[in-house]
């Protein structure tokens, strides 16, 4: 793995560090763009997705969410400096396994209603895998791991390293979730309190997000207590007497244990 840097480093970041970055990240052999955290540059290379939010992203340094040669070049950087690594395979999205290149009939994608084309991500047989070549009769798909085989680089810079118990916590929350818009977070020595907005009442999304926000609030907190609070506000009927008492707010804690938590958790 070669790290380049445009200036001599000096070690800022370090492991379980909670850090913004931005970053382009190319393949090596064709020096295409595939992510970056520029909405300009997403859109020049033609790869923008409206669905996506294109912002500096928070990373738990060495948290394992991003690709291992990436989390280990974050470790060392100066924050403010714009470094560039090579990642090769085996740090990256793994070795290309010629075995995992298959014929399938075109009857099978038909079944589904899928009409195959080339380069269509599928999901066929209950694997997903990258349309290669489409015949009148088969349909080759690559079921490799996207970008398996190559050697990727990133040019990316960490812009600075969050302080601050709360703050730390609403970052997870954004790096797990998504967004930490209405989260509030109080730490307390061993106990970390978070107060979820309404959406996380009926997201089916946050159900699988809050196990891997309490792994990682106890990667960076220790063995602390999580509990996480719903907040449930109602209104009574007013009469004139009770115009100053009309709202009640009601409180829904529940404390996840290790026990609740999935077992990869």
């Amino acid at each position: 793995m070669k790290l380049m840097t445009d200036e001599s480093m000096t070690i800022k970041v370090s492991k379980g560090d909670i850090v913004r970055v931005d970053y382009d990240a190319y393949i090596v052999e064709n020096g295409m763009l595939f992510d970056t955290t520029s909405t300009d540059k997403a859109k020049e290379a033609d790869i923008y997705n409206e669905n996506l939010t294109y912002r500096a992203l928070p990373l738990l340094v060495g948290g394992g969410r991003v690709f291992p040669g990436l989390d280990e070049a974050l470790e060392g950087v100066e924050i403010g400096v714009k470094s560039t690594v090579e990642i090769p395979p085996e740090k990256a999205a793994g070795p290309r396994d010629p075995k995992l290149l298959e014929n399938i009939a075109l009857r099978e994608f038909l079944r589904q209603e899928i009409r195959p084309e080339i380069g269509m991500e599928v999901n066929i047989h209950n694997r997903t895998g990258t349309v290669v070549t489409v015949t009148n009769r088969m349909v080759r798909v690559d079921f490799n791991r996207r970008f398996a085989g190559a050697v990727l680089k990133y040019d990316f810079t960490v812009l600075d390293k969050i302080e601050g118990d709360e703050n730390k916590v609403l970052a997870i929350c954004e790096m797990d979730y998504g967004t930490n818009e209405g989260f509030r977070a109080v730490v307390d020595g061993d106990k970390v309190v978070l107060y979820l907005p309404d959406v996380c009442k009926y997201d089916q999304k946050w159900l699988m997000s809050k196990y891997k926000i309490v792994a990682d609030l106890r990667e960076v907190f220790g063995a602390v207590t999580v509990e996480l609070v719903e907040e449930y506000l109602k209104k009574e009927e007013k009469s004139a007497t009770e115009e100053a008492t009309a709202e009640v707010t009601e409180e829904a804690t529940e404390e996840v244990t290790d026990e609740k938590a999935p077992e990869e958790l």
